[in-house]
């Protein structure tokens, strides 16, 4: 159900960014915590502000308000997914190709689960990382942009 909602989201929101072409979808997710949330990530060249996310904000409460297809009641956030985003889609990895990526895995690859390395490929069934590190993509629990402090 959940993916379906997050689908509808973002074709909905799709269609409210077509007037802003400087504004790109980053993701959108459904999920439930304590509350269900209802999160909208955008980002821009030079970053998104608040009046980006103000703006949008609006103008998607009142096409879920009219179309009411979320049964449930939800917290809506519309943001930007952060410094050290989450990488999914294939726009993702193109996008970020050449930057250091954090890559978690749900078992040990050659004796370690964290990875930090600069990210050169990801055709969908192996992530390349620089000095050749090639990691089959079912083994990843996820890949993130690497922050240094």
């Amino acid at each position: 159900m959940s993916a379906k909602i997050e689908e509808r989201v973002e074709e909905i929101v799709r269609k409210l960014l077509a007037d802003a072409p400087e504004l790109e979808l980053v993701d959108v997710e459904y999920v439930r915590e304590r509350d269900y949330y209802l999160r909208v990530y955008i980002d821009k060249t030079g970053g998104i502000d608040i009046d980006d996310c103000r703006c949008l904000s609006e103008r998607l409460e009142e096409v879920l308000d009219r179309e009411d297809f979320i049964s449930d009641a939800y917290i809506l956030e519309v943001s930007s997914p952060g410094l050290d985003r989450v990488l999914k889609k294939p726009r993702d990895f193109a996008r970020e190709r050449g930057k250091q990526v954090d890559v978690t895995l749900y078992a040990p690859f050659d004796g370690t689960k964290q990875w930090t390395g600069t990210l050169t490929a990801c055709d969908g069934k192996i992530l390349t990382l620089d000095e050749g590190i090639e990691i089959p993509m079912e083994q990843v629990s996820q890949i993130r942009l690497h922050i240094d402090f």
